[in-house]
């Protein structure tokens, strides 16, 4: 178990503005590291530059600033932990535990069983004999999966495991187009930051045993996980750009916060002068087990579909 001082961290994407899913984690993550005495840091995941939008970045941080919310230290941007990564990589590589693949998505998927997230990856390059042809191109590296379950008890949704084997297979480190994978670089920033707690959104609970074999490989201490229920529309998809998630209103702030602290079942706050009240009054009343377990289906109207949140 990890006993150093808690820190806790907030990590939205730039590929649209903050919505009202991310408000909630913001303050769900937020509150937990307050109640707690402990820090709570922002990092930009920009490791994605064509899905990225112009300007995204600033706005997420002004429109955190406009709510109120206070980080520790300076912002973290993934484009610029580029070292960081080629070390974390080159040490799996080192020990064995990853491996270049040149399968192309198309071939290896044809013969693909489906698992927890996605196709499963059937292990063709594992065998170096085995490999196809390279003929110039880069690889992918994977990391080598055991055959066994890799299980942890999350802070809201109890106890989750996966089979990595059978429900994942072995799991893509760095793109064939040269872009790191997600996995490899959350692990990485998590373990150099030094991050104790994860409060984040359940859509990531399946990346978390992936995660924390990954921890276990580069000897890395495991944060405590609590994955918060996902706010859905109508039709029971989670708001994201991609269901279009109306951008925050900073206009609105204090009913967006008072809003998203009913979603996480705290009390209702007085009047307040200003939203940081609202944040003070959050972090006195966090309960981390009156958060809900389930998905929350909100009456909200969705973006025009030329406006790019997410």
């Amino acid at each position: 178990m990890n006993h150093a001082p808690y820190t806790g961290r907030f990590a939205p994407s730039p590929t649209g503005l903050l919505h009202i899913g991310s408000l909630l984690t913001a303050l769900a993550s937020y509150a937990d590291a307050r109640a707690n005495g402990g820090r709570w840091l922002v990092r930009m995941e920009d490791l994605d530059p064509p899905r990225e939008m112009a300007g995204a970045a600033d706005a997420i941080l002004h429109t955190l600033e406009a709510f109120g919310f206070e980080w520790d230290g300076e912002v973290a941007y993934q484009s610029r932990r580029h070292d960081l990564y080629r070390a974390t990589l080159a040490r799996l590589q080192s020990g064995g535990a990853a491996y270049p693949c040149y399968c192309s998505r198309k071939d290896w998927q044809a013969a693909a069983a489906r698992g927890t997230d996605g196709f499963v990856y059937n292990g063709r390059c594992r065998v170096p004999a085995d490999r196809p042809a390279a003929s110039g191109k880069l690889p992918a590296w994977r990391l080598r999966v055991p055959d066994e379950t890799v299980g942890f008890s999350d802070g809201i949704v109890g106890a989750y495991a996966q089979n990595l084997a059978r429900d994942i297979g072995d799991f893509v480190l760095l793109r064939a187009d040269g872009f790191w994978a997600y996995q490899l670089a959350v692990v990485a920033d998590d373990a150099a930051q030094g991050v104790t707690h994860i409060v984040r959104g359940q859509d990531l609970l399946v990346s978390t045993p992936r995660q924390i074999y990954l921890q276990r490989c580069l000897g890395a201490p495991t944060p405590q996980y609590a994955h918060l229920p996902l706010l859905t529309n109508r039709l029971g998809q989670k708001w994201s750009k991609q269901t279009l998630a109306p951008a925050l209103d900073l206009l609105r702030r204090e009913a967006l916060l008072r809003e998203v602290m009913g979603y996480l079942n705290l009390p209702p706050a007085p009047e307040v002068a200003r939203p940081r009240d609202l944040l003070d009054w959050a972090v006195a009343h966090w309960q981390l087990d009156k958060v809900p377990r389930h998905a929350v289906c909100t009456e909200r109207e969705a973006a025009d579909s030329n406006a790019l949140p997410d």
